[in-house]
Parts: C-alpha cells; structure tokens; sequence
C-alpha cells in the first residue's frame, strides 16, 4: 500500500469521526449519565495528556512528583493557574538540586 492510500484512509476515518456525531445526533441528548460522560471528557484527556509530562520531563521522576504534590494542594486551596505553575516550576528547579 502507498503513502498516499494511508493519507487517505486516516482523513476519512477522522473526518467520519467528526462529522457522524453533528449528523445522527439531532436532538439535545436528555440522559444524565451520558451528558456527564460528554461534559467531563475534555479534562480527562488533558489530565492524561499532562501528567505523564509532569513526572517524566524533569531530570529526577521524585522531583516531578513533588511539584505535582506542591501543584495539586496549592489548586486546592484555590491559586490560579498561573502560582500555581510558578511554584511548580520553583519546586521542580530547586528540588533537582538536592535529588
């Protein structure tokens, strides 16, 4: 099989996947469990996308997952995005020196 007939089938199949959703589904979807399914599929996809990077990017795995601690209990107390992912990035820099 060619380059070109591999090009081809991935565009359909990802075209598909996209299009058949907007013409079958017609009316508002009414059932609970599936809305709540549909609505919190974005995060899980980043969360997997993200943690990994999260762990694995830096030079030590333990100092990963000690910024990720710091990351998650500073969420938690409720800091924006933005201390939050300065006090990562100062955790994960000054617990590389020690690890």
């Amino acid at each position: 099989m060619s380059i070109y007939a591999y090009i081809f089938i991935g565009a359909i199949v990802t075209y598909l996947i996209r299009v058949l959703p907007l013409t079958l589904i017609t009316r508002p979807i009414k059932n609970l469990f599936l809305r709540s399914f549909l609505y919190y599929v974005p995060y899980i996809t980043l969360s997997v996308m993200t943690f990994p990077a999260i762990v694995e990017q830096t030079d030590s795995t333990v100092a990963g997952f000690i910024a990720l601690t710091v990351g998650i209990f500073l969420s938690y107390l409720g800091a924006g995005l933005f201390p939050v992912a300065l006090s990562c990035c100062a955790v994960v820099l000054i617990s590389e020196l020690f690890f």
